[in-house]
């Protein structure tokens, strides 16, 4: 018998849940794309998305996903030959890097693991060891989404500058923007990318890259007419923001939503993904303390507010999320770049959710641990709901 007939629910990590004041949005007729309305709302898209970076560089946006917005970024800053470091936490890092080198660069991998944070001491080892200044770039994932690690930015930025390298500091923020705090002024991030489907609330289709003068000084020569980000930014004509057409609902959705961001007031909603994150927490910790179940990170200061990342015995994450899914309707999120695969899942809490979507999503996952016969110790749920209702 399946119990999933009526709304489902969509707990992966991306995309996320949308929010039906942004399906309302979307929902329209093509408008036109020559004057009037759409200008006026493409215009006041820049400043919100320079809000919830906390910054006042330059955004260029991207018809793409988080992929184009890495390959915007490279592109933009280095030329065929030039060296990268990607320090990596995750498959995430990793795909950077392979963007890196299809576009022609040399990159060096700085590796952590799967379950740790960027050392910012081996950064700046590194750093300091690069005599010539080969390295044009440090690339890192804030949070990578495979592995729910987030690492410290501004450590990373503080590594930079003890070396005394010049390379730019580059982060993949597609997971974490709106969910986890980020600071890209405060914390010294020359490049900054990001995708409009987590903790933006979009549906997937558009991409950002946010890029300071520092940054936008190392363009190299040539730049294709397509990436280029100069014109994106500080277009001199409507078209010039997208390089053709614009992608019209998805900026009537993006309006929406960061209208939502806006309302609730940005600081509500890093506290409001903190509660909900360490409330999920709660409850994993409670059941892995009789079971094979175990939270990916340990540190909760190295967790991401965005997504968690979960492992169990061989088979048992597979049988879960199936479980889940296919009998009471939720999605959760496949444990993507781990091995074995099917021992881990995920978990994503980001964006358009609050505390009665949070103990629905646990409740249910307790049912399919009973259901699949995982072992698991008791009080999971009253540990969560002590969570939220602390605050």
């Amino acid at each position: 018998m399946s119990l999933s007939h009526g709304r489902s629910y969509l707990a992966i990590p991306g995309p996320s849940v949308i929010p039906d004041a942004v399906l309302r949005a979307m929902h329209r007729a093509s408008p036109n794309i020559y004057e009037g309305e759409l200008h006026d709302l493409t215009a006041s898209l820049i400043p919100d998305l320079q809000m919830v970076a906390r910054t006042t560089a330059d955004v260029a946006i991207y018809i793409g996903n988080g992929h184009a917005a890495w390959e915007a970024a490279l592109v933009n800053i280095c030329a065929p030959g030039d060296l990268v470091l990607v320090c990596a936490t995750g498959r995430f890092g990793h795909g950077w890097g392979e963007m890196a080198k299809g576009l022609g660069l040399d990159v060096e991998i700085l590796e952590f693991g799967q379950q740790a944070p960027v050392d910012a001491a081996r950064l700046e080892a590194r750093l300091r060891a690069d005599t010539d200044g080969r390295i044009k770039a440090v690339l890192a994932c804030h949070v990578d989404t495979s592995t729910g690690v987030k690492s410290d930015v501004a450590a990373m930025r503080a590594a930079l500058t003890a070396s005394g390298h010049d390379a730019l500091l580059m982060i993949d923020c597609i997971a974490s923007l709106g969910c986890d705090d980020f600071r890209m002024d405060d914390w010294g991030v020359d490049v900054m990318v990001a995708a409009c489907q987590k903790g933006l609330m979009t549906p997937a289709g558009i991409s950002f890259v946010w890029f300071n003068a520092r940054a936008d000084a190392r363009q190299p020569a040539q730049v294709s007419t397509y990436w280029n980000w100069r014109p994106r930014a500080r277009p001199a004509q409507f078209y010039q923001y997208f390089c053709g057409t614009a992608p019209t609902h998805h900026l009537y959705g993006l309006r929406a939503a960061l209208d939502l961001i806006k309302a609730e007031g940005l600081d509500a909603v890093f506290a409001r993904h903190t509660v909900l994150a360490r409330a999920l927490w709660a409850a994993f910790e409670a059941w892995g303390a009789q079971g094979p179940l175990h939270l990916n990170v340990s540190d909760a200061a190295h967790r991401s507010h965005a997504v968690t990342s979960l492992c169990m015995a061989e088979g048992q994450a597979d049988a879960l999320r199936h479980w889940c899914e296919h009998t009471a309707g939720l999605t959760l999120g496949i444990g993507l770049g781990r091995q074995p695969e099917s021992a881990y899942f995920r978990v994503g809490h980001m964006g358009h959710i609050n505390a009665q979507m949070m103990m629905g999503a646990l409740g249910t996952i307790q049912a399919g641990l009973m259901a699949t016969g995982v072992a698991h110790g008791p009080g999971a749920l009253d540990a969560a709901a002590a969570v939220i209702a602390a605050g």
